[in-house]
């Protein structure tokens, strides 16, 4: 396995805990929120996905998917267009309502872009820095691990709000 590879994979399961803790979900269901400042189901896709779409397409140099395939539109959420939820309060996050479909065609379309981006990269690519703003400055392998790692925690935190959602 190359270090491509490997990312290719984590970037894969992460397809993979988003299509699981979204299918079969009403969009009433993928608003629930536990208590009143907690995250929605609907949210924590939307924002790993707008994480994951906005910091690959910076690796990358390539435009986000939100605005080359129309998702910005078709989301029509009340938020700058190049948010992607860092910092939202209690009422941005309700504001984030959508149907199943939609959230995961956005994902689905991030994926892809995604793992076509990742599969070509060689080590010396993922040792490039590419946000010297940073101390250390920041390599592309570890900008790429550290969204892997938070859309990791996001579909895990979805999955236990679907979890519990399913036992009421």
């Amino acid at each position: 396995m190359t270090s491509a590879d490997v990312l290719v994979d984590g970037y894969d399961r992460i397809r993979e805990a988003v299509h699981d803790a979204t299918r079969k979900l009403s969009e009433d269901d993928l608003a629930l929120r536990l208590d009143p400042q907690a995250n929605s189901i609907a949210w924590l896709i939307w924002h790993l996905t707008r994480v994951q779409d906005d910091h690959l397409a910076g690796a990358a140099g390539t435009e986000q998917v939100w605005f080359t395939q129309g998702w910005r539109d078709r989301f029509d959420l009340p938020f700058d267009d190049l948010d992607i939820g860092y910092g939202h309060s209690s009422e941005q996050v309700a504001q984030v309502r959508a149907e199943a479909e939609l959230l995961l065609g956005y994902h689905d379309s991030v994926h892809e872009q995604t793992v076509t981006y990742v599969a070509r990269l060689s080590d010396t690519d993922l040792d490039e820095i590419i946000d010297p703003d940073w101390t250390p400055p920041v390599t592309r392998g570890v900008r790429l691990v550290s969204v892997l790692a938070d859309g990791l925690q996001h579909a895990g935190q979805a999955a236990f709000i679907r979890g519990i959602a399913e036992r009421r």
